[in-house]
């Protein structure tokens, strides 16, 4: 079996960071490790409390996947300090870490900026070169080139833009009112939309991560980028079209509507 390492912090609504991510690499069938960022207390109408690992205790779980379970391919999702930014690539650097896909996770639907200046810098110079691809959403491919991006031609010059800038394969994803949900891929293999199903399911929490995840999972299993693109988009689509409803807020999609097993069936009320 394959292996996939997901970097990123925990959820404990469970719909977004490692808990999706660990979700949708088992779905994509491979084998999923973790480093855990940091700790939050979350669930579907917000966030109470961050508490984030040290740099050298994350260094630390690294080391134990990368000597034990070398990973196949590598996810990385928020990472909210310049500290933890600097682990995480020297510990890449350090053991020749492959097919890395990073979503950098620096503003939140609502404009709010979610990580500091030196930590946007430290994405910048330290993680993003040593990416295949990276994952933006519209406000952070803005906070990247420094664009205002209102038109499809605008994804497309900024997805290009990035290419440039840091050599690495962009993925820049549509949506935020903009272009629905069709993301475009600039590569030095070429540049290519792919066109996204739009369902209408109010419940979206945690697509970021899982998108990430699904592409990291088929580039694990030998997939080209593209196609490891197409199928992650596929598997967002089925998600979120078994339209689960969980939460009073903004609730996480179904990770395991594809998985049939004897095992998942459900008991019969007691009629006691």
């Amino acid at each position: 079996m394959r292996t996939a390492l997901t970097i990123a912090g925990s959820d404990s609504g469970g719909g977004a960071g490692i808990q999706a991510d660990i979700k949708t690499m088992t779905a994509n069938g491979v084998f999923a490790t973790c480093a855990v960022t940091a700790l939050t207390a979350q669930n579907t109408t917000g966030v109470t409390g961050i508490m984030e690992a040290t740099p050298e205790f994350l260094g630390q779980q690294l080391d134990c996947i990368f000597t034990d379970i070398f990973p196949d391919a590598v996810k990385i999702g928020m990472v909210s300090s310049a500290g933890l930014i600097g682990m995480i690539a020297d510990k890449l650097e350090q053991y020749g870490a492959k097919k890395i896909v990073l979503d950098p996770v620096m503003v939140a639907t609502s404009g709010a900026k979610l990580i500091s200046d030196d930590a946007v810098e430290a994405l910048r110079t330290r993680l993003i070169p040593l990416a295949a691809v990276i994952t933006p959403n519209i406000p952070e491919a803005e906070v990247l080139t420094g664009m205002h991006i209102q038109s499809a031609a605008d994804m497309e010059q900024a997805a290009q833009n990035l290419h440039r800038q840091f050599g690495c394969a962009v993925l820049l994803k549509g949506g935020h009112q903009l272009n629905d949900a069709n993301d475009f891929l600039c590569a030095d293999a070429g540049s290519q939309w792919f066109k996204g199903q739009r369902i209408n399911n109010p419940n979206t929490h945690g697509t970021g991560c899982t998108l990430s995840s699904a592409i990291a999972s088929n580039l694990a299993k030998g997939f080209p980028l593209a196609e490891s693109v197409a199928r992650a988009k596929r598997y967002i689509s089925g998600a979120l079209g078994a339209m689960l409803d969980l939460g009073k807020g903004s609730g996480p999609m179904n990770h395991a509507f594809d998985i049939k097993s004897e095992f998942m069936a459900e008991g019969k009320e007691s009629e006691a």
